[in-house]
């Protein structure tokens, strides 16, 4: 099959989405992010400007590169900018209602021939596959985050992905400087539902009293070399997200192993997300993260 991607299209101009933008132009793919609020979108394009220059001061992205990377990427709130892209990645929050009505409003919009990926942590790419009008050239691309540093993404089939579509997006997988793993349409697919449960674990030893944050995060930084404290990671990935993926698996698999813990229930109930909100199992409004409990 001979289809090159040129313009790829990224619905979301979050953490993720403003990410896969920063990985894909610095890759030298023309890019437009869209995201339906105009500040978000412009904030956005600020947040890829920093990483860059963060590149460039750590030597790993020359400045003239920098600046041909940042050229190649547009940002807008109209979807008709995806018309000529070949390749359109949804980037938008882990809520299946918002992602299908994305959906609805791109295949009005793009080519035929276009493919779409999405960026799905734990959701069904087989029942969003079936939203679209194509359903064959429709697959899951997980990237990690931060998405410009770490190297995983996941790759993943729904019933009705084509074989030629699972191709092209593993070899973009490489392209982007990423090492693709191919995983099964199951909640949650291979990271996620390793990752979320031990997440649920360590909130519900915190509400049965067995540690205090700062013992949870510290014994398994300095008892299992994690890089991050499972609570502190819980933070940085957001609590509305892991509750999210954690009700996805509960639901999708049946296993009272999955049930969310009430207290990883209540903080999301209180608006504490984490660092995006400034406080979740830390306070982040000072100088340094202090733990809330």
């Amino acid at each position: 099959m001979s289809f090159e991607i040129k313009k790829i299209g990224v619905v979301g101009s979050g953490q993720m989405g403003n990410g896969i933008a920063h990985v894909c132009a610095k890759a030298g793919y023309v890019v437009h992010m869209l995201d339906s609020n105009p500040d978000a979108a412009k904030a956005g394009l600020e947040k890829i400007d920093r990483n860059m220059e963060r590149e460039v001061a750590r030597g790993i992205f020359e400045p003239a590169a920098k600046a041909e990377a940042l050229a190649r990427i547009t940002a807008g709130t109209d979807y008709q900018a995806f018309a000529d892209c070949q390749l359109v990645i949804e980037a938008a929050t882990e809520d299946e209602t918002i992602k299908k009505a994305i959906l609805t409003e791109l295949v009005a919009v793009i080519a035929e021939d276009a493919l779409i990926a999405s960026n799905t942590s734990s959701i069904s790419i087989t029942r969003l596959g079936a939203h679209t009008d194509r359903p064959g050239k429709f697959v899951g691309m997980h990237f990690m985050n931060p998405v410009p540093r770490m190297e995983l993404v996941e790759i993943i089939r729904g019933i009705a992905t084509d074989e030629d579509t699972y191709s092209i997006i593993k070899e973009l997988a490489i392209k982007l400087g990423k090492s693709p793993v191919s995983a099964e349409d199951f909640p949650a697919f291979i990271v996620n539902r390793i990752l979320l449960p031990m997440i649920n674990e360590a909130v519900y030893t915190l509400y049965e009293g067995v540690g205090s944050v700062i013992s949870i995060d510290t014994a398994m930084k300095l008892g299992t070399h994690h890089p991050m404290g499972p609570l502190e990671l819980a933070d940085f990935i957001g609590l509305d997200t892991c509750l999210a993926v954690m009700h996805v698996l509960h639901d999708g698999l049946a296993d009272t192993k999955y049930r969310p813990c009430p207290l990883l229930v209540k903080y999301v109930e209180a608006g504490w997300l984490g660092r995006k909100s400034g406080r979740g199992f830390y306070d982040y409004s000072g100088d340094s993260p202090v733990p809330t409990r």
